[in-house]
């Protein structure tokens, strides 16, 4: 049932999409019947796009789903801009409307033509995908210092890099995966976690990318947690693929590294959907390490469970891609009251969400660059 709900909200929203872009452009053009039945077969074709690449990977034609995952999510990006920048404009010709109406003036000089509605933000809309596009392959190093009491003397810091949100798949091969991983290496660190979405769709053709993940070993380990994609993927393949790239996966589980610091990671929701998660409250979790230590937590939303603050000292969380594609960012704020970066939750526990070192959907992050972040657990010398 909830899968039906999903697929006629999708259709609604995502043909309503298309729809208004239509009306655009034969408000613009005045085209024929022709012209308009092309539109609407090439607009249909990239609304089943999605669906299209799924059966694709599904039946292992690898190359017409990488062709139609490009074609499709590129035009999905570009659309929801047109209807951002678009809107705005509508917006200005209501007001011009509203105001010829109140004042009893002739404005029309003031109201732009259909061509203006359609141009300028087909034009806005087209030049943003492109910088979009490239700003994905633009890996941003995020840094933030935690100092804590809790970390032994005779360690004075010790370096942790986040990665999040790669998703690995038919976009994010091997070129995206090896600019973040060389920033990986370029960060040098003692522990390296993966909080979540690893992975995306199918990954039956994936096997050689773990090798990469392989390269880097740090000296306290490598930690990784399932985000709601493995369990779309698959999860029995998903944790095939993460095992072999070197991570210990945890999964409703905690443990003390080297005597230095807990980590402790939980399953994704999602797999409640699977009758895949390992349930365990967080609570519970948390109670179970050592409270001398500083405690490092790994949960893929930024959802803070009310009863775990002063259980753990950061929570490590992604999911977000702060929204990806502004405006949309708008909305995640809206869920996620931390949608991305830093936040102190109290004196003694802190949040950091990443915006994900690649790309889900579009691959053309506006103004929500890719990162992979580098946190400096630093002894405080003042306790």
């Amino acid at each position: 049932m909830n899968f039906i709900l999903f697929i006629a909200t999708f259709f609604l929203i995502y043909g309503g999409l298309h729809l208004y872009a239509f009306l655009k452009a034969r408000s613009a053009f005045a085209f024929g019947a022709q012209f308009s039945l092309f539109l609407i077969l090439f607009m249909l074709l990239m609304t089943l796009a999605p669906f299209i690449v799924n059966l694709s990977e599904k039946y292992g034609l690898h190359s017409f789903a990488r062709f139609m995952s490009y074609t499709g999510y590129l035009w999905m990006g570009a659309l929801f801009l047109f209807f951002s920048y678009s809107l705005l404009i509508d917006l200005y010709r209501l007001l011009v409307y509203a105001a010829k109406f109140v004042f009893k003036n002739d404005l029309s000089y003031l109201t732009p033509t259909a061509g203006f509605c359609f141009f300028v933000p087909l034009i806005l809309s087209l030049s943003t995908s492109l910088y979009g596009y490239f700003e994905a392959g633009n890996i941003r190093t995020e840094k933030i210092t935690i100092m804590t009491a809790l970390l032994p003397k005779d360690i004075s810091s010790l370096k942790i890099v986040q990665i999040s949100d790669v998703h690995i798949g038919l976009i994010v091969r091997e070129e995206r995966l090896n600019k973040i991983l060389n920033k990986v290496k370029e960060a040098d660190p003692d522990i390296m976690v993966s909080t979540g979405d690893l992975v995306d769709g199918q990954i039956n053709s994936l096997s050689g990318l773990s090798g990469l993940f392989r390269e880097i070993n740090p000296g306290y380990g490598k930690y990784a947690i399932t985000g709601n994609h493995e369990f779309y993927a698959g999860i029995d393949q998903s944790m095939e693929f993460i095992n072999n790239s070197g991570f210990k996966v945890l999964r409703g589980e905690g443990l003390t590294v080297a005597g230095l610091i807990n980590i402790a990671g939980v399953d994704d929701p999602a797999g409640g959907n699977y009758g895949s998660s390992k349930k365990i409250s967080e609570k519970e979790l948390l109670s179970s390490l050592p409270r001398d230590k500083f405690t490092l937590l790994l949960k893929h939303r930024p959802a803070v469970d009310k009863d775990s603050p002063g259980l753990f000292d950061l929570q490590l969380s992604g999911h977000t891609h702060r929204g990806q594609v502004f405006p949309f960012s708008l909305i995640t704020m809206l869920y996620y009251p931390v949608a991305s970066g830093f936040a102190r939750l109290s004196d003694n526990a802190a949040l950091y969400v990443s915006r994900g070192s690649g790309t889900w959907g579009p691959p053309m992050p506006v103004l929500s660059p890719p990162e992979i972040t580098v946190i400096e657990i630093v002894h405080d010398v003042a306790h």
